[in-house]
């Protein structure tokens, strides 16, 4: 009988004692949880990303290109089948998600031989990697949309490499100014020298691209009426 007892209260103390055991173990995981959860609170705050915030990509600080790099094509020009290509030979990063911090639209017109030339949706958007450039179009109005996470200039070159149209002073595409046909470059109306990929867009800016023999009071479209909003 007093075997038993002894026993009995050897199990006892063994019980008690691995309960000790589990409250501590139990306790030390509670700790190093709210440890890490103080860590990454702490390490979000000093680098200024919101949680779920498409960080700022370090491509996007680069000067903006006064030039254009794409294929010497007749028109019309579709959107590139690759636009995540396409956007990083521009020199521009994809982001997960527009930006915020710079947010202007400007519109393009491109007339050829007194044709006006589509400028497509989609360019600078890859909706097959779920991924967007700060800036492209959404539709084929021709509005440009800079939805950018820095402030920063961008460039009528920058675009048409999006676009993947060549473009300088003497060409668009594999429009030439040769033959008496010259390329004319305009903004809000006003004619501009030199090469027109090296244009910055600014906000509500009719940009108007005239391709084709001048002709004396050829109407040049100087302004756009952009919806309320934008």
């Amino acid at each position: 009988m007093a075997a038993k007892r002894k026993s009995s209260a050897k199990a006892v103390a063994r019980a008690r004692s691995g309960g000790r055991s589990g409250w501590l173990w139990g306790g030390a995981a509670v700790a190093v949880v709210a440890l890490l959860v103080v860590v990454i609170v702490v390490t979000t705050r000093s680098s200024g990303t919101k949680p779920g915030a498409a960080p700022p990509s370090t491509g996007i600080n680069n000067p903006p290109a006064t030039t254009a790099a794409g294929q010497d094509s007749a028109p019309p020009w579709p959107a590139p089948q690759d636009a995540t290509a396409a956007v990083a030979a521009a020199g521009l990063p994809m982001l997960t998600e527009e930006g915020t911090v710079e947010h202007i639209h400007a519109h393009l017109d491109v007339l050829v031989d007194g044709k006006p030339v589509g400028v497509p949706a989609d360019i600078g958007i890859d909706a097959t990697r779920g991924s967007i450039s700060p800036m492209h179009t959404h539709d084929a109005t021709g509005v440009i949309h800079i939805e950018s996470p820095v402030q920063r200039a961008f460039t009528l070159g920058e675009f048409f490499t999006e676009w993947n149209v060549s473009l300088s002073a003497d060409n668009i595409g594999s429009l030439r100014a040769t033959g008496g046909k010259t390329l004319r470059a305009y903004i809000n109306g006003k004619p501009q020298t030199g090469n027109p990929a090296a244009i910055q867009l600014n906000a509500h800016d009719e940009i108007a691209l005239v391709y084709g023999a001048p002709q004396a009071g050829e109407s040049v479209p100087g302004s756009y009426d952009f919806p309320q909003g934008e």
